[in-house]
């Protein structure tokens, strides 16, 4: 069941902006400015899908309605928590644009988002991804291992060959309508967090189509993972739901689906062995506080360590990953 805020559209729109959200009522607002604040974009509007309302976010929409006269904005609120792939494909459904262009509600687009993701579209079908940059506080977990890491994978993400890039399909995307509707959507099988996103892309560069990484549409991103526990808790379910990516397509596409090895990898084999939710909050808490005092170096294996472990026991240990995001 759901409830709909959403007129009957009077025409269709160049573009749609999808926004799946769940407890988004304080990122929204810096979100639905930024579209607001649009240049240069073609005619576009924006649907926003509540994942079950748990903070007022329907009633921050409609104050944001009154705020931006100018935007076409409209929303669904689902009566309970369905999961991501559900709040994307209702988007698409409740939408009219020809593109269509996924923008999680942590972002903060610049000016000429909408004219930037629409323009890449223009040299064919395809599926355009923009990278983010992550805006964290300066925790003791950021510091020693969340920035570094952020770098890390964006210059990763910028040296992989044209047919590798689909591995990055995420919260800042692009799709043509058409695309998405031949695809049949996002997989509804994708239920724990994580790699809905993945399997997505990959399906676009098994159809034959390009998926490419355009660096002008680089977003900030108010990260939510800001600790280490909430970077390890993704992984877990990260890693729960790579089996069913594996499950459908096969370990080709992942180069593998090895255990990791060397000393290292025997670390990260027996904390893996222990770890559930559970240990993942407490011994979170416990590296968090000692990352605040101890030698960078240290503090960031230790991180590293737990957050490798939890995704290493989602990989093995998929049922591990019990609480829904």
């Amino acid at each position: 069941m759901t409830e709909t805020a959403r007129p009957v559209p009077e025409n269709v729109c160049e573009a749609s902006v999808i926004v799946p959200s769940r407890g988004g009522a304080e990122r929204l607002p810096r979100l639905i400015g930024a579209l607001a604040a649009q240049e240069d974009a073609p005619p576009f509007e924006v649907h926003v899908v509540v994942d079950g309302d748990v903070d007022g976010s329907d009633a921050v929409l409609a104050r944001l309605r009154q705020e931006h006269p100018g935007l076409s904005l409209t929303w669904t609120v689902f009566e309970e928590n369905r999961g991501r792939v559900a709040a994307l494909n209702a988007g698409a459904d409740a939408t009219t644009g020809r593109i269509l262009i996924r923008a999680d509600d942590d972002l903060d687009p610049g000016l000429h988002y909408i004219r930037d993701h629409v323009a890449a579209h223009e040299a064919g079908p395809r599926g355009v991804i923009g990278l983010t940059e992550d805006i964290i506080p300066e925790t003791a977990y950021q510091k020693v291992y969340g920035t570094a890491q952020g770098r890390a994978h964006r210059a990763h993400a910028y040296s992989l060959p044209a047919d590798q890039q689909w591995r990055h399909w995420a919260g800042n995307v692009s799709v043509p309508r058409a695309l998405h509707e031949e695809l049949g959507g996002y997989d509804a099988d994708y239920r724990r967090y994580g790699w809905e996103d993945v399997d997505f892309g990959y399906r676009l560069h098994a159809a034959g189509y390009p998926v490419v990484i355009h660096p002008e549409l680089e977003t900030r991103h108010h990260a939510a993972a800001v600790t280490t526990y909430t970077k390890a808790r993704r992984a877990l379910h990260s890693g729960s739901a790579r089996q069913t990516f594996a499950a459908k397509h096969g370990v080709e596409p992942l180069g593998g689906d090895s255990a990791p090895t060397g000393l290292w990898g025997a670390a990260v084999r027996a904390l893996a062995a222990v770890t559930t939710e559970a240990t993942v909050e407490r011994g979170s808490a416990l590296i968090d506080r000692a990352a605040a005092v101890l030698p960078a170096p240290v503090a960031r294996k230790l991180i590293a360590l737990q957050v490798e472990a939890a995704a290493e026991t989602g990989r093995v240990h998929p049922k591990r990953a019990r609480r829904t995001f």
